[in-house]
C-alpha cells in the first residue's frame, strides 16, 4: 500500500511540475493578475485571493461581446446570425429570413442562452437613411468587438469603405462569401463536370483580388454555407474570430458558439474547466451545506449555479436540444435518449447532485491531484479537507458529465463524422 502511495505521489509530482508550465487556466488571467493572486495569498491568505477571484468571475458574468454583422440585402445575414446563435428561422427570437425589403433599422439578438453576447444587425452602407458620411455615427462603431462583412456574390464599392472606416478605427473585420452550396448546386445542376476544391479556389481568389483592387491590402476571405457551418471555411473563420479576441471575450465566444461537432463542445469543456477553480475558492466554510451522504460541506448555491451554466453553454437545455433536433431533422426524443446524466431535464437539487454517486470519492483527493488539474499559482494551498475541495470535485464531475452527454448528444445528431479539421477546404 505505502508502495503504491509513493509511486503515485512520484508520478503526481512530476505531472504537477509539466501542467505549472502548461496551465490552461491562466488564459483568463494575465501574468499580472497571476503574480498579484500569489502575492495577495502570500499576505492576506485565503480571504484576500476569494476578493481577487471575485473580482475576475465578476468580469466573466459582466463581459459583453457584440458582434457587427453587415452586407447588401439578401447576402445571407439573417441566416449566419441565426446559425451562429444556434437557431432555426422559425424559433421564437430568430432574425427574420427572405425578407424583401432591406435592412433599415440596426438591431440586436442575443444569444438564447448567454445574453450577454449579441449579434448585431447593421443596415447596408450608402443607404439613403445611412449615407456612408453618417454611416459610422448612426451605428455607433466604437460598440462592437469586431466586423463580419457578408457578401452572396461579389463585394461592393460600399463593402470596402466600410472596411476601410473599419481599420481606420482599429477594429477587426472580416469577409465573408456566403451561400457556397447554392453555387455549387447551380454548377451541378447545369450538368457540368468540374473540381469542387478548384471551384472554391476560384471562387476565394476572385474576392480576394476584387477586394485588393478596392484598396483591401490582405483581406480575409472566408467561404461558408449558413445552413450548414460544418462545411467549407466555416472552422477557419472560427479560429480567425477567437484569436482576433481578448482573453475573457474569446471564452464568452467561444461557450456561445453553437455545438456543431465534437471538437466545439471539447473547446467549451475547456473554457468553463477554467472556471471550475475560480467557483470552488468561492466556496467558503461558513454556511457551507453537507451534501447527503458526503461529510464534507460545499456552497451548494456555487455548486448548483455553476452546473446550470454549464448544462447551458454546452446546449443541454430544453431550448437548445429542441433547436438542435430541428437543424439536424431528428426528433428531440432521439438527443434526449443519449443523455446519461441526471443532470439534464430538471430541477438541480443536492438529492440530484448526491446521484452522482461521487461520494467518499470526492473527500480522498490529495493536494497533490488538486495541482494536476492546473489550478495557477495556488494550486495546493487548500487543504484536503476543505469546502473549496468539495466544490471543486462536485463541479469538476459535473463538467465531465454534462460534457460526455454533449458529444453524445452532437453524434446523434449529427454523426460521429464530423471532424471540424476535415470539413474545411482550403
Amino acid at each position: 500500500m505505502g508502495g503504491a502511495s509513493s509511486r503515485h505521489q512520484q508520478d503526481a509530482t512530476s505531472n504537477c511540475s509539466e501542467n505549472a508550465t502548461n496551465s490552461s487556466n491562466s488564459s483568463l488571467f494575465s501574468s499580472e493578475e497571476l503574480t498579484k493572486l500569489k502575492a495577495d495569498y502570500d499576505t492576506g491568505g485565503v480571504e484576500k485571493v476569494k476578493t481577487v477571484v471575485q473580482q475576475k468571475v465578476s468580469e466573466l458574468s459582466y463581459t459583453y461581446l457584440n458582434v457587427a454583422v453587415t452586407g447588401q440585402s439578401g447576402a445571407g445575414k439573417s441566416s449566419f446570425i441565426n446559425a451562429m446563435r444556434g437557431l432555426q428561422f422559425d424559433d421564437e427570437g430568430a432574425a427574420e429570413v427572405d425578407c424583401k425589403e432591406p435592412t433599415l433599422e440596426l438591431t440586436g439578438y442575443k444569444h438564447p442562452n448567454l445574453p450577454n453576447v449579441c449579434f448585431w444587425d447593421l443596415p447596408g452602407i450608402g443607404t439613403v437613411k445611412f449615407p456612408a458620411n453618417k454611416y459610422l455615427k448612426e451605428m455607433n462603431f466604437k460598440r462592437y468587438d469586431f466586423f463580419i462583412v457578408i457578401s452572396a456574390g461579389r463585394f461592393t464599392e460600399n463593402d470596402t469603405k466600410l472596411a476601410g472606416e473599419i481599420k481606420r478605427l482599429g477594429k477587426n473585420f472580416y469577409f465573408v462569401r456566403s451561400k457556397i452550396d447554392s453555387d455549387l448546386y447551380s454548377k451541378r445542376k447545369r450538368g457540368r463536370q468540374f473540381n469542387e476544391e478548384e471551384e472554391l479556389k476560384k471562387i476565394r481568389n476572385d474576392c480576394v483580388s476584387k477586394l485588393q483592387e478596392a484598396g483591401i491590402p490582405s483581406p480575409k476571405v472566408f467561404l461558408i454555407s449558413n445552413f450548414d457551418l460544418n462545411l467549407y471555411d466555416f472552422s477557419l473563420l472560427n479560429k480567425a474570430l477567437e484569436d482576433g479576441l481578448p482573453n475573457i471575450k474569446k471564452s464568452a465566444y467561444i461557450v456561445a458558439l453553437p455545438n456543431l461537432n465534437s471538437g466545439i463542445v471539447e473547446k467549451k469543456r475547456k473554457e468553463l474547466r477554467k472556471q471550475v477553480w475560480m467557483l470552488a475558492t468561492l466556496s467558503g466554510g461558513i454556511g457551507a451545506v453537507p451534501v447527503p451522504g458526503v461529510s464534507l460541506g460545499c456552497d451548494i448555491g456555487i455548486v448548483i449555479g455553476g452546473i446550470v451554466h454549464f448544462r447551458q453553454c454546452l446546449g443541454l437545455n430544453d431550448s437548445s436540444l429542441q433547436s438542435l433536433a430541428k437543424r439536424a431533422g431528428k426528433p428531440v426524443e432521439d438527443l434526449k435518449a443519449v443523455v446519461t446524466t441526471p443532470l439534464v431535464g430538471g430541477e438541480i437539487t443536492p438529492d440530484v447532485i448526491n446521484r452522482l454517486a461521487w461520494g467518499a470519492a470526492a473527500v480522498t483527493i490529495s493536494a497533490i491531484e488538486l495541482a494536476l488539474d492546473t489550478i495557477p499559482v495556488i494550486g495546493s494551498i487548500f487543504g484536503a479537507g476543505s469546502s473549496f475541495l468539495m466544490t471543486y470535485k462536485l463541479l469538476s464531475g459535473a463538467l465531465d458529465d454534462l460534457t460526455e452527454s454533449a458529444q453524445k448528444v452532437v453524434a446523434a445528431a449529427f454523426g460521429t463524422e464530423n471532424d471540424p479539421n476535415q470539413t474545411s477546404v482550403r
